[in-house]
Formats: structure tokens, sequence, C-alpha cells
């Protein structure tokens, strides 16, 4: 079955091209103009990738990514004609996973998005990480943390699952940066430092277990 990705952007002229790009590659598409519209459709459809821009008529793009965020952990790719650092770190904290900012070339667009739903594949059945209290079903994509449920978005998810896959190892900024977002990504650390925040705020006590080496990165320790 065919990745099916929604594109929330009021600009016909932008959507369209974008639309072309993605179905050239083999994606299914579902377009909305508004917030409402864009809620509806992600209502009605398994939806694999959103990309969100921020300035849309009547429920801003902010709002969309929150209601997302409350029913489901699925990629979203924010737009934004802005670079002002407060609206990307707002857009993390929201869940967003990754950003672009307009005007940008569609096949950078593109390689962002097959980034993103690449990340997601999911591995044989039955694949399992834990340590430190903390449970990683890689199937289901689910987390337990103390043996509750922990709702991570998608970059969070990948996040976690890459340090506990070398657990006891340093990572450096570089490392997790590139194999989350790729070579291509063009924002700094403060982007990958947020995520990290929002992951460690979620997993409340079990945050420990993610160290935090100076001047070097970060590892998964079980018993820091």
């Amino acid at each position: 079955m065919s990745k099916r990705i929604l594109i929330v952007e009021d600009h016909q002229i932008l959507r369209e091209i974008t639309r072309e790009y993605l179905t050239d590659e083999g994606y299914e598409v579902l377009e909305a103009s508004d917030g409402h519209q864009a809620m509806a459709l992600f209502q009605e459809h398994e939806v694999h990738l959103v990309i969100l821009d921020i300035m849309l008529p009547e429920l801003d793009g902010w709002s969309v990514c929150r209601r997302i965020r409350k029913v489901s952990n699925a990629p979203i790719l924010m737009l934004t004609a802005r670079s002002d650092e407060e609206d990307t770190l707002l857009g993390f904290e929201l869940g967003a996973d990754d950003y672009v900012i307009k005007p940008c070339s569609p096949p950078i667009l593109l390689a962002r998005a097959k980034r993103l739903l690449e990340n997601r594949k999911t591995p044989g059945q039955g694949d399992r990480l834990s340590g430190g209290g903390i449970t990683i079903e890689l199937l289901s994509r689910t987390v337990l943390a103390g043996g509750e449920h922990c709702s991570l978005t998608h970059t969070e998810f990948e996040i976690l699952a890459y340090l506990m896959k070398n657990k006891g190892i340093i990572l450096t900024r570089e490392q997790l940066i590139t194999k989350i977002w790729g070579y291509d990504f063009d924002g700094d650390d403060r982007t990958l430092s947020s995520h990290i925040r929002n992951l460690r705020s979620k997993l409340g006590e079990h945050a420990k277990h993610i160290v935090t080496v100076v001047r070097s990165g970060y590892k998964f320790e079980e018993q820091p």
C-alpha cells in the first residue's frame, strides 16, 4: 500500500506543486486548504505523514498540530515562512518532528518527507528494546516507562530507540542529527536539544537514563 500524505497549505499553487512531486514518487496525497478541512481529512483517512503550514485560515497550524498529537504520533513536517527560533521551538513543543522554511525547493521538501517516512518503517515482528525500566516495542512503536504507556512523537521515538540500541555508547550530536534528519538537515543542534528536552519530560523519572556528556553528546545508561 502506498503511503498517504496530507498536505495542509492555503496557497493553491504551492499545494499543487507539492502534490505533483509527491504523486510522481508514488505517494497518495490528500489536500486541505485550512485547518478545519485538514482535521476532517485526518480523522477520515489513515495518514502516514502531515505536511503542515503554520499560517492557515480559521484554524492555524499550531492548533492543527496540537489536535493531531492528541490522537496520533504520525510524523508532522511543519512549513513556516519565518526562521524565528521561538516559532520553531513552539512547533517542537507541540509535537512537530521537523520543519522547513518557505520558500523551499520541492526536491528538498520531498527529501525531508521521505526521511520521515523511511525512519518510520517497521522492523520484524517481536523486535523489542528494554533497559532502565523503559521498553520499546519496535513493531507497534509503543513505549512503556515503568510499565506506563508513554506517548512520544515520531522524532522522540526515533531518538530514544537510537540511544537504546547503542546503550553505553556516546553518540555525538552530529551522529544523532544525521541519523534522525539526514545529511541535508539545515537546522542547528538546538532542534535536537528541544526534542531531547521534550523526551525527558515525557519519560519522567526514567529520563535519568538519557545522560548528557558535556562537549560530546548523549548516551543511554541503564544505571547512570
